[in-house]
């Protein structure tokens, strides 16, 4: 077989960059560049990644691929199953350079600082030129958020959002928000009550074709002993797996639930995993969606009288502001955020969180869902897995993993600032004003999932003590030097100082035999 001629550009598209309108396409000519994927066990094995994850990524990929053969576009795809593949990135990047001798390699910038790493690290082993060129499926460049950070040692969501706001014209008018208020929290964020939630609209799933069906069975196969649920029925996967899916499943949320998404965007509900949510984080992050036709769109419907300007504000703010918002934070923190671990906490994580296989209602639900959907909602992350990883103290980078391995939605740059600085602070204030810390009261405000449980929101020791109220005490009696210097937390540590010397006991005695239970 003869050698292939040497080519001009070799384009590097990773798994989340399945748009061929990226900057990496911009001056591509057939005749002279070639594209280039690869799937490897790598990038599914170096966190252990949930088989609908794996799923999602590939059949994304292999749909993709598709399109770009029918468009006659040159590509090397390398496959999990040719005999060939050495099964990581830098490796088989390193075959395609000396198989296609390029003048250079040429990608949008990636999402993942490991990957940039490792493809630098190529670029510089084999002096082939890297250019790396911004992705215009965000509307802000890292380099704006850099500027912005500039001098604060607190980075706020709301001035950054409120920037973007002005900068691009977003639900504004005159200069000033419509309806003269920046957010819409006072009328968000409602639970469902006693009486529960609403009709709900059964959110768009797609049937598995053939392509999709073949990536679950080698999943299956592959990736057998990995976490999760998996199956090429309609409940067993449904997730949006091409640009002409994710466009229907943006219609679908803003016709269908976008109305009442701010209202209950906090709310849980057993059995009940879909709720008013949008169920795109994956088609934007995979590339399927951009981030400024999503925001136009759920805009238009607020002008056409279609969703309220508190539901549509409050999705607005989840796409320009929290999303835009944690990539920024992701690169101009790395690699050392990855390490933080402000509270010191050190615990392992709890092997229930792999199985489901817990007494704790709210927790069995929600990871059962995550297990079985690969799917849970910011609320049921922050305040239910989150909340409790936080008070049991469970070393960051562990909570990290498990998020990263569990969602389909999970890619580092948006996953890792949600945990380490949102969720668990281990960051220490950088992004979160406060701990984000609750007793059970808080779930059994917003859910039903206390309803039947064995233990009592209310009560922090003794036999049916809930272990989130337990756990909430014993880690303000821990961290009370510190929480007592935050403004934001003045009152908590006031309630704990009221506390008399034997409750305080009794709860620390309950935590340790909580610990203790966890253990092998």
């Amino acid at each position: 077989m003869p050698k292939p001629s040497p080519i001009r550009h070799l384009l590097v598209v990773l798994g989340d960059q399945l748009n061929p309108d990226s900057t990496a396409f911009t001056d591509f000519d057939p005749k002279q560049d070639r594209v280039w994927m690869a799937e490897v066990n790598e990038e599914s094995t170096h966190i252990w990644s949930s088989k609908q994850r794996i799923a999602l990524f590939i059949s994304a990929m292999r749909h993709f691929a598709k399109e770009l053969g029918d468009s006659k576009i040159p590509l090397s795809y390398i496959a999990f199953e040719d005999p060939s593949n050495s099964q990581s990135l830098d490796g088989e990047l390193l075959k395609a350079i000396q198989a296609f001798q390029p003048q250079a390699l040429i990608m949008t910038a990636p999402g993942d600082w490991r990957v940039l790493e490792k493809i630098k690290g190529v670029s510089k082993q084999t002096g082939v030129p890297l250019e790396i060129r911004e992705d215009n499926y965000f509307f802000s460049t890292v380099r704006e958020f850099a500027e912005h950070a500039k001098g604060r040692k607190q980075l706020r969501l709301e001035y950054w959002y409120r920037e973007l706001r002005k900068k691009h014209s977003i639900l504004m008018e005159d200069g000033q928000p419509i309806g003269g208020e920046w957010n819409y929290d006072q009328e968000n964020r409602s639970s469902f009550g006693k009486e529960g939630p609403p009709p709900i609209p059964a959110p768009l799933r797609f049937k598995t074709d053939a392509i999709t069906k073949e990536v679950i069975r080698l999943v299956n196969e592959r990736f057998a002993n990995h976490p999760g649920e998996l199956s090429a029925s309609l409940e067993g996967f449904g997730w949006p797996v091409t640009r002409a899916q994710a466009l229907l499943v943006l219609t679908d949320f803003i016709k269908m639930r976008l109305p009442l998404y701010g209202q209950f965007q906090d709310a849980m509900w057993t059995k009940e995993p879909w709720l008013f949510h949008a169920h795109i984080a994956s088609a934007l992050n995979l590339k399927l969606l951009s981030a400024h036709e999503v925001v136009n769109t759920a805009q238009v419907a607020f002008h056409q009288g279609t969703a309220p300007l508190a539901a549509v504000e409050g999705f607005i703010r989840q796409i320009l502001g929290w999303r835009e918002y944690v990539r920024g934070i992701y690169w101009t923190q790395m690699p050392s955020y990855l390490e933080r671990n402000a509270l010191n906490a050190n615990a392992p994580l709890p092997a229930f969180f792999w199985n489901g296989n817990t007494s704790m209602n709210c927790l069995q639900e929600t990871i059962n869902q995550s297990l079985n959907t690969g799917y849970a909602h910011h609320i049921q992350r922050l305040m239910v897995t989150g909340l409790y990883t936080l008070l049991l103290g469970v070393h960051p980078k562990e909570v990290h993993a498990w998020y990263l391995s569990m969602y389909v939605d999970a890619v580092e740059w948006v996953e890792l600032p949600n945990v380490i600085g949102m969720s668990q602070f281990a960051d220490g204030g950088l992004m979160a004003s406060k701990p984000y810390i609750a007793t059970g009261k808080y779930i059994d405000r917003m859910s039903n999932y206390c309803k039947g449980c064995q233990f009592k929101p209310d009560q922090s020791h003794g036999q049916d003590a809930c272990p989130f109220t337990t756990l909430y005490w014993d880690f303000l009696m821990h961290h009370e030097s510190s929480m007592s210097k935050n403004p934001r937390m003045v009152m908590q540590v006031r309630n704990l100082k009221r506390m008399s010397d034997e409750t305080k006991a009794a709860i620390q005695a309950q935590a340790k035999q909580h610990r203790l239970s966890l253990q092998p």
